[in-house]
C-alpha cells in the first residue's frame, strides 16, 4: 500500500477510437506518427488510408498486415499473444506467431525465403505505441475461430458466447494494464443501457460486452462527420447518447483540429 502523494501518474495510455465507417478513425490515429513510432496491426486493410499520410509520418509506422478471414481466423490468436508483451516472432505470409512453416524456433531464424519479424511490446518506449485496427475485426476473428470446426449452419450456444467473452476479456485486460501505449480502433454499436436508454458504444463482442467495454481504456474517443467535416469528441459531456471520456480531461471537440497527441500531453 502507498499514499497517493507518494505515487506518480501513469506514463502510458490505453485508448480506443471508434465511430461509423469513413469517419476518419484510421487517419486520426495515423497522425500520431507525427511524434510517435507506431507498431500497427492491420486486421482489415487500413493501408490505403495510411498511404495518404505524409512521407515522414509513414516512416514512423511499422505495419503488420494480418490476413484474417472467415476461413483463416488468425487475428485473435496472434493479437492475444502479442498483447502480453513478451517476445514473439510474426511471419509476413501468414500473420502467425512462431509459424512452423516460416520460422525455426530453436535457432530463432526465418526459414529460407520467408520474412519473419520480432516484436516485443514490453520493450516499447514512451514515444512508441501499438495500434490494433480493429477490435470489430478481432471479434469476427474470435467468432470464426470458435466455430471453425463446427458443422455448416451451426448456431452459437451459451458456452460459445462465454468463450468469446473470455477471449476478448483476456486481450483487453492486457490492454488495460499495459506498461506501454496502446491504441485500439473499433466500429460503433448501439446498446440499451441499464436505464433503458440507447447509447452508442464501441462495437466489441456481444452487445452486453460492448455495453461495458469502455472500462478497459483510459481514453475513449468518438469520430463522426458533422457539417461535412471529420470531428472527434473525447470529453464525458460530448454527447449524452455517445460513450466518451478519459482521465486527461481534454475535449477534442472544442479544438479546431482534433489531435490525439493532445491526449498524451
Amino acid at each position: 500500500m502507498a499514499k497517493m502523494t507518494d505515487m506518480e501518474a501513469g506514463k502510458t495510455l490505453s485508448m480506443i477510437v471508434y465511430g461509423p465507417p469513413l469517419s476518419g478513425k484510421t487517419e486520426l490515429v495515423g497522425k500520431l506518427a507525427e511524434e510517435f513510432e507506431l507498431i500497427w496491426f492491420d486486421l482489415e486493410n487500413s493501408r490505403p488510408t495510411l498511404f495518404k499520410l505524409p512521407a515522414e509520418y509513414k516512416d514512423n509506422i511499422d505495419l503488420f498486415a494480418i490476413p484474417d478471414t472467415q476461413g483463416y481466423p488468425i487475428a485473435i490468436e496472434t493479437c492475444r499473444k502479442v498483447i502480453k508483451g513478451a517476445e514473439v516472432w510474426i511471419c509476413e505470409e501468414h500473420g502467425k506467431c512462431s509459424c512452423v512453416k516460416c520460422f525455426d524456433l530453436k535457432t530463432k531464424t526465418a526459414k529460407e525465403g520467408k520474412a519473419v519479424t520480432r516484436v516485443c511490446l514490453n520493450e516499447l518506449k514512451p514515444n512508441q505505441a501499438v495500434v490494433f485496427d480493429s477490435l470489430s475485426q478481432l471479434t469476427a476473428s474470435a467468432v470464426a475461430n470458435i466455430g471453425r470446426n463446427k458443422p455448416e449452419g451451426y448456431k452459437f450456444e451459451f458456452d460459445d458466447w462465454a468463450l468469446l467473452g473470455s477471449n476478448l476479456h483476456d486481450f483487453l485486460s492486457y490492454v488495460q494494464n499495459a506498461p506501454y501505449n496502446v491504441i485500439c480502433i473499433s466500429h460503433e454499436g448501439s446498446v440499451k443501457m441499464v436505464d433503458g436508454k440507447e447509447k452508442i458504444v464501441p462495437s466489441i463482442g456481444t452487445r452486453n460486452f460492448s455495453r461495458n467495454c469502455a472500462k478497459y481504456f483510459g481514453e475513449v474517443v468518438y469520430c463522426e462527420i458533422s457539417n461535412k467535416k471529420h470531428v472527434a469528441g473525447s470529453s464525458t459531456s460530448y454527447k449524452n447518447n455517445v460513450t466518451t471520456g478519459g482521465s486527461s480531461g481534454v475535449a477534442l471537440e472544442k479544438k479546431e483540429t482534433p489531435r490525439l497527441l493532445d491526449l498524451f500531453k
